[in-house]
Order: C-alpha cells, then structure tokens, then sequence
C-alpha cells in the first residue's frame, strides 16, 4: 500500500506519517478540551472545523466542559488509500485509549467514564491534494517568509496570517467518531 501512496507522494516517509497521525489525533483532543479548535485549524478541512468548532461551541453554551484524561495513541495503521478529486486519501485506524467523560463549570462530575481508560478504534482519513506546493526543511511563512513551527497553531507570529496545510501536506478531512 506505501508504494500506491509513494505513486502520488513521492516524498512519502511511513514513519514520519504515523508521528504526525498520532501528534495531530491528540492535537484535536486536547483542542477539544481546551474548547479552542482554533489550534489544529490548519490540520482540518473547512467541513471538519465547522463540525468541531460547533460541537466546542456547543459543550460552552451547555456550561459543560468536555474532558480526555491520561489519552494516548495505542496504535496507528495505514489500512486504505485511494485517489479522487480532493487528493491522495490515505484511511489510518488508529486506537486511542483515554478517560472520556463531562463535568459543569464547578468541577462537578457529569457523565461519562472517569475511572478507567476506555479503548476506542477510529478511522481517520488524511487527504494530501496533488498539487501541493513543497514546505520544505525550514518551514516559512508564505506570507512574510518568517520562519514557523507548523506544530503550534499554523498562525505566523510576525504577520498573523494562518498557514494553509492543504497547500502543502495532509489534512484531516474525516474523522468517524470522538
């Protein structure tokens, strides 16, 4: 399947992939919990912002805070690619173990599982457009061509403009449940 993919990403590297799938997945979650999607924007499709930053919007108006306690990535496996008019998809399953549970504004226990880790499984889709420009080792903004970690929040410190990632790289463009 890495060589499919390798057909359309020539620069490809399995390793770095499954880092990134693992640092993004937890980027979100904790973006979640923070109740500002505005950190991992640039690793999101539009459509997949909009949904979370709705859902984040909405946990605030309910006066609930969502939490994801002692959360990390189990395992990671690349199991689909395919091509079609967005890009290279590449379907990853990855299995997360964490505490998924609500509490009000006071602190004060809600619902859901706060004394043990669940397992979850979930089917993540990164897409990478075909046209995509190179970021290069030392990544710069676009914009001013100030130098960035893309890692932060994808917003350039000197001019504030947001680093686009689907002009350079894979983005999350569905996530079936969290």
């Amino acid at each position: 399947m890495i060589d499919e993919i390798k057909k359309y990403d020539a620069d490809f590297n399995e390793a770095e992939f499954y880092t990134k799938t693992d640092h993004i997945f937890i980027m979100i979650l904790s973006a979640i919990m923070e109740r500002d999607m505005s950190s991992v924007k640039h690793y999101l499709s539009d459509e997949l912002f909009e949904k979370y930053d709705n859902l984040v919007k909405e946990y605030e108006h309910d006066g609930v805070l969502r939490l994801f306690d002692e959360m990390n990535v189990k395992s990671n496996d690349i199991v689909d690619s395919y091509v079609d008019d967005n890009g290279i998809n590449v379907v990853v399953k990855i299995v997360s173990r964490y505490m998924d549970y609500f509490i009000n504004e006071d602190g004060d226990y809600i619902r859901g599982v706060n004394d043990h880790r669940v397992e979850l499984d979930h089917e993540v889709i990164f897409t990478k457009r075909l046209d995509t420009k190179q970021l290069g080792e030392v990544r710069r903004c676009p914009s001013c061509g100030h130098s960035l970690d893309i890692n932060a929040s994808g917003l350039c410190p000197f001019c504030n403009q947001t680093i686009d990632m689907k002009d350079y790289d894979y983005i999350v463009t569905s996530i079936d449940n969290i």
